[in-house]
């Protein structure tokens, strides 16, 4: 099975990275990197490149938008049943949920592969003009993107396996998702909080920071970089809901953890019960 899993996971890896999309992806990418580390000085009137740290929270919100959406983009494109192709490959000796496993790991190989390479085009850039202070904080982005890029990949999976020769349907979902994660999610969630009482609405606001998970790494990832005072006042409600820092650690990992394998779950289920 392992054998299998691997099999499929090079076969993707390698049409991937022949990819158009995926190079151009890269090459933006890292350009939007760099350029995020170069502009943190100019709003002060300064200018060179901005230290690991600073350049670190500046890179959170880039990557809480691009990743997510060429995981999406990507996943959706690459693991929709064609029919023909479908037919054959699913035709094989094996488990159908292995070769969907092989595919998704292949397309992370290749979509991390991608943000490190504009990961590390913009750390040589900040190391060389700023030094090396502040590189754990660099790597927790680093970390998040590859979270994100894990979450999205079986989102995507999970849209596209039960929907054979509907290409253009499940890009079409996939930015659905994208737009509802990232940003409608968020001012959903403070309308409905500004019509509740505070102590209500401080509930509603933690629940779903840990639920979605766009803001789940986005607090994760800031309270690794800034400590318990990243959000002020709001931190501390967090850390008193959860019961501390390593209890809101695990809360952050473990709704992760769940957006990879239910919807992988999902995925499994709808490809062994769809008519290929």
């Amino acid at each position: 099975m392992i054998g299998v899993i691997w099999l499929c996971a090079r076969h993707e890896l390698l049409l991937a990275a022949r990819s158009r999309w995926l190079q151009w992806f890269a090459v933006v990418f890292a350009g939007l990197a760099l350029l995020v580390a170069a502009s943190g000085y100019v709003i002060s009137g300064g200018y060179g490149l901005q230290d690991f740290a600073r350049t670190a929270v500046s890179l959170v919100q880039l990557v809480l938008l691009i990743v997510p959406l060429a995981a999406l983009v990507f996943g959706s494109l690459a693991l929709s049943p064609e029919r023909g192709a479908a037919e054959l490959l699913y035709a094989q000796p094996v488990e159908r949920w292995t070769i969907l496993t092989g595919r998704v790991i292949g397309l992370f190989l290749a979509l991390a592969a991608a943000e490190l390479l504009g990961f590390g085009v913009a750390g040589l850039a900040v190391q060389w003009y700023s030094g090396p202070s502040g590189g754990s904080q660099f790597l927790v982005v680093v970390a998040l993107a590859m979270a994100l890029t894990a979450v999205f990949l079986a989102v995507a999976a999970a849209l596209t396996s039960g929907a054979p020769g509907r290409r253009a349907r499940s890009l079409a979902m996939a930015l659905v998702v994208w737009f509802v994660a990232v940003i409608l999610f968020d001012l959903a969630a403070l309308g409905v909080a500004s019509l509740l009482r505070s102590g209500a609405a401080s509930r509603l606001l933690i629940t779903a920071a840990l639920v979605n998970p766009v803001d789940a790494g986005r607090t994760g990832a800031y309270m690794a970089i800034e400590g318990t005072s990243a959000f002020g006042g709001a931190s501390l409600a967090l850390l008193r809901f959860a019961g501390g820092e390593r209890a809101t650690a695990a809360l952050i990992a473990a709704s992760l953890l769940l957006w990879v394998a239910v919807p992988s779950w999902i995925a499994a289920r709808r490809l062994a019960r769809t008519d290929l």
